[in-house]
């Protein structure tokens, strides 16, 4: 083979195509099931539990739009089915452009035996280059959710809290979405609590005893705390490396268990390549999809950096979150002089006429040169209006640039060009700074 990827998900699948468009002879080995996570257990699935949510909560506010209307029950079955069939078009379709593409599907767990051999069962195979890819009946009365307070934690709080739970959230940090921009994390909290979830920041679980109607949880924090709850939600994922063959192959790995890749996705082994959640970071399936690109064309014979700086983060919170590049803590942590520009959805017309009004875009400029260093919305369809942000950042748009474009009205995309111009001090629609 010219190309052997190893993980069937959202990378690997997107790895083997490129490899094929560009002439080479591949092999996709996987363990499971196409599409890996993302597809089966991670990200479509929770959309679809999340879109329930968000229907259900625009049902419950129709009054405030003159409309009377009621939930008669919630058919949890029904989600699950629909969730169920979801995943399965979206396998199916994998399955059916991989052959299309002239992709053979090996099915096996493939373990590194050399820098160019994988064994896959009793199978040993050979290229020229190597991937590494690897990526309730109904809802409870309470729940406990305890992990980093990242963007699954907060994504399940507010999706749980949606479908009527108390939902307990534990932040071993000062803060949840420790990860993100300091206004973005602190406006999440307030949403959060507005909303009825009680956040509890500083605090770890320490233990949990079966009780007759759930489970009593020991905390550890600020103060001794004990909270009894109907079903208890830990979250923690890491890279999928173990029993690769990593060592025999010569490939290290940073201290989390991801691989150690360069700038190229290349790994310490020559002509071993890793994308995705089995480098560790933010395991995001979209980073997953543009790393295989660049890895693939590499594998083939190309030179291409993989801009990390770009990789755009969602949560599917209520509402959305939506953010690439620096905080404006990080930004002034590495020593920039920033200007920062903030508009609030309150005073956008589309969110004003449709009752979306909580959140704000922000965004971080370097002072001196009008760099884009970072974009972060918090709001409705902020998932889709990063974008914007990436687009501008790819092309090496100044801030005067964004701050002088133009947009549709009445749109959400209209407070990014008003964050720009809070930066540069000429927003139309806020007061005189």
């Amino acid at each position: 083979y010219d190309v052997i990827v190893i993980g069937g998900g959202p990378g690997g699948y997107a790895a083997s195509i490129r490899a094929s468009q560009l002439g080479g002879k591949v092999a996709l080995i996987e363990a499971a099931e196409i599409g890996g996570t993302c597809v089966n257990r991670g990200c479509i699935p929770s959309k679809v539990w999340l879109g329930a949510a968000d229907l259900l909560k625009k049902i419950k506010n129709a009054h405030e739009f003159g409309i009377k209307a009621s939930v008669e029950s919630l058919d949890l079955a029904a989600i699950v089915s629909r969730k169920s069939g979801v995943a399965n078009d979206i396998r199916m379709g994998m399955g059916g452009l991989l052959g299309n593409n002239g992709v053979e599907v090996i099915t096996g767990r493939a373990v590194l035996t050399g820098p160019r051999e994988v064994r896959v069962d009793d199978q040993t195979l050979e290229a020229k280059a190597i991937i590494v890819a690897t990526g309730m009946t109904e809802p409870p009365d309470s729940i406990l959710v305890w992990g980093s307070a990242g963007p699954i934690e907060v994504e399940m709080a507010s999706l749980l809290n949606d479908f009527g739970c108390k939902v307990y959230l534990l932040a071993e940090s000062r803060r949840i979405l420790p990860m993100e921009d300091g206004d973005t994390s602190q406006r999440i909290a307030q949403s959060l609590r507005e909303q009825g979830v009680e956040i509890l920041p500083r605090y770890s679980l320490s233990e949990v005893q079966k009780s007759d109607v759930g489970y009593d949880c020991a905390l550890e924090g600020p103060e001794a705390k004990t909270l009894s709850v109907k079903k208890v939600l830990v979250s923690a994922r890491k890279p999928n490396t173990a029993r690769l063959g990593l060592e025999e192959a010569g490939v290290s790995q940073n201290d989390d268990g991801g691989i150690q890749i360069d700038d190229k996705l290349e790994t310490t082994a020559k002509g071993i390549y890793a994308i995705g959640d089995a480098t560790g970071g933010w395991m995001l399936s979209h980073a997953a999809s543009s790393m295989a690109v660049v890895a693939a064309e590499n594998a083939m014979g190309a030179v291409k950096v993989f801009p990390h700086h770009l990789i755009p983060r969602g949560i599917w919170t209520n509402p959305q979150v939506g953010s690439v590049g620096l905080s404006e803590e990080a930004a002034e942590d590495l020593g920039m002089d920033v200007e920062v520009g903030d508009f609030p959805y309150s005073i956008n017309g589309l969110a004003m006429a449709r009752g979306e009004m909580a959140g704000a875009v922000k965004v971080v400029t370097d002072a001196k040169f009008g760099a884009i260093l970072g974009v972060h919305i918090v709001g409705s369809n902020a998932t889709e209006l990063v974008g914007e942000a990436v687009m501008a950042m790819q092309l090496e748009a100044t801030v005067n640039e964004l701050a002088n474009s133009i947009r549709v009205h009445p749109t959400f995309s209209e407070s990014v060009v008003d964050a720009a111009r809070d930066a540069k001090n000429w927003a139309l629609y806020l007061p005189k700074r």
